[in-house]
C-alpha cells in the first residue's frame, strides 16, 4: 500500500484517547499516528479511512473537514464481544486536483480489497462512491451497490462527476461492472418521476422512505450488496444536522444504526462508506456521535457474520420448490445457520453473473410465491440476465 497518500490522525485525537478507559474501543484499534507510524495490516479485517475531499460535494462544502470529531466519539465507545482486528489508516488529504484525490482513494481501496480488508470510508462527498466502485475494477467482478440516500444522484449525462451525478457515471462509463443498484430511503419529492421511471426501466431497486422503515424487509438489499454508501442527508435533520442538504424527514438514529448492522452482517459487503458529514453544521457533535455509533454497529455486524453465503455448500440449506402455473418452478433456500432466505437464479456456469446465482429474499417472498405471486426482486434479476 502506498502510505504516502495517508496522513496520521490529529495529535489532539491521540491526547483525547489517552484520557479514556483502557477498555475503550480506541485502545483496541491500531492507529496511524505521528509517533507510532503506519499500522501493520497483517491480520487486520477492517480499516478506517478518512477522506478530506469536498470540492465535488454539491451544496455541502466543508464535508471533508472535522473527521477528528467522529474519531473521538468512536474511540470513546466500548467494543462488543469482538475478535475483529481494526486499523485506522488516517486521512487522505485534498490533492492538487480532485482527480488526484480520487486516484489516491481508489488505489488505497483496491489494495485493501486485495488484502480482504474491509474499508470504512468517512468524510468527503458521496461522489466518492464512484471512486469506491472503480476500485473494484481490479477484481474483475460484477458489483452491487446499495445507497442509503433521499436522492438518486443521477444528474445529467453531461454533468461533471459530483455528489449529485455520480450514479449516472457508474451506469454509463466503461468498464461497466455494475450488476445491481439499490436505493434505500428515497423521498419522492426530491426525485423527478422521469428518474424514478428510469431506475425501474433499468431493473434497479428503489425503496421509498416509508417502505425502507420496514427494516426486516430491506435487510436482503444489504445482504446482496458489495458496496454500501450512506449519505448523512438521508437521516432526519433533527438527528444529524451536520449536512447542508438535510431535511426534516429521514431515518431516525436507531434505524440508520440497524441498517449499518445489516450491512456489517452481510457476508458479501466488502466496503462501507458514510459521506457528506459537515462538521461546521454540527450541534454538540451530535452527528459525529451518530456516525461513530453507525460504525460501531457495522463492526458489530462484521463480527457476527455467519458465512452462510457464498461460503457454504447447499447441503447447509433447506430447499423449497414452488410450482408455478405457467413457468418453471422457483427454488428457495433457507439457511440452517441463520434462517435467512434466498431465491435461486438459473445461470450458466461460464456466465460472468454466476456470483449472483442466489438472490437474497425474505420469508414473505417465499409465501408470496406459494400464492403464485412472483417476487419482484427475482423478476428484476432475471430481466438483467436476459438482456
Amino acid at each position: 500500500m502506498n502510505q504516502d497518500f495517508l496522513t496520521p490522525i490529529k495529535n489532539s485525537v491521540v491526547t483525547h484517547l489517552e484520557l479514556q478507559s483502557d477498555l475503550c474501543l480506541g485502545k483496541k484499534i491500531t492507529i496511524h499516528t505521528e509517533h507510532e507510524g503506519f499500522p501493520d495490516l497483517e491480520n487486520v479485517q477492517i480499516a478506517i479511512l478518512g477522506v478530506q475531499e469536498d470540492r465535488n460535494s454539491a451544496n455541502n462544502y466543508g464535508c471533508g473537514e472535522g473527521l477528528h470529531f467522529v474519531r473521538e466519539k468512536l474511540y470513546e465507545l466500548f467494543p462488543g464481544d469482538w475478535n475483529t482486528n481494526i486499523a485506522d489508516l488516517g486521512n487522505v488529504l485534498k490533492g492538487n486536483s480532485v482527480t488526484d484525490t480520487y486516484f489516491a482513494v481508489s488505489e488505497i481501496i483496491t489494495d485493501l480489497l486485495k488484502k480482504n480488508i474491509i474499508p470504512i470510508i468517512i468524510g468527503g462527498g458521496q461522489d466518492l462512491t464512484y471512486v469506491n466502485y472503480r476500485a473494484y475494477d481490479a477484481l474483475e467482478q460484477t458489483v452491487n451497490i446499495a445507497a442509503v440516500d433521499s436522492r438518486f444522484d443521477l444528474g445529467n449525462l453531461d454533468d461533471e462527476l459530483t455528489s449529485e451525478s455520480y450514479l449516472s457515471k457508474i451506469i454509463m462509463q466503461q468498464p461497466n461492472n455494475l450488476f445491481n443498484y439499490s436505493n434505500v430511503g428515497y423521498q419522492t419529492y426530491f426525485n423527478s418521476q422521469e428518474e424514478i421511471q428510469l431506475l425501474d426501466n433499468l431493473f434497479f431497486d428503489a425503496y421509498r422512505l416509508g417502505k425502507a422503515k420496514q427494516l426486516e424487509e430491506i435487510e436482503p438489499v444489504f445482504r446482496n450488496a458489495d458496496i454500501v454508501s450512506i449519505d448523512i442527508g438521508a437521516i432526519r435533520q433533527s438527528e444529524a444536522p451536520a449536512n447542508n442538504n438535510a431535511s426534516p424527514n429521514g431515518f431516525y438514529g436507531e434505524e440508520i444504526c440497524a441498517i449499518s448492522r445489516y450491512a456489517g452482517i452481510s457476508d458479501k459487503v466488502s466496503s462501507f462508506g458514510v459521506y457528506e458529514y459537515n462538521a461546521r453544521l454540527d450541534t454538540n457533535n451530535k452527528t459525529a456521535h451518530l456516525i461513530a455509533q453507525m460504525i460501531w454497529y457495522f463492526i458489530e455486524g462484521v463480527n457476527f457474520r455467519v458465512k452462510d453465503y457464498p461460503f457454504s455448500g447447499k447441503e447447509n440449506y433447506q430447499k423449497f420448490t414452488v410450482l408455478l402455473d405457467d413457468d418453471d418452478p422457483l427454488i428457495f433456500y433457507k439457511s440452517n445457520k441463520s434462517g435467512r432466505w434466498w431465491i435461486g437464479i438459473k445461470i450458466l456456469s461460464d456466465n460472468k453473473y454466476k456470483r449472483h446465482a442466489l438472490i437474497p429474499c425474505t420469508y414473505s417472498d417465499y409465501m408470496d410465491a406459494t400464492k403464485q405471486i412472483i417476487p419482484e426482486k427475482w423478476f428484476k434479476a432475471m430481466s438483467k440476465l436476459v438482456q
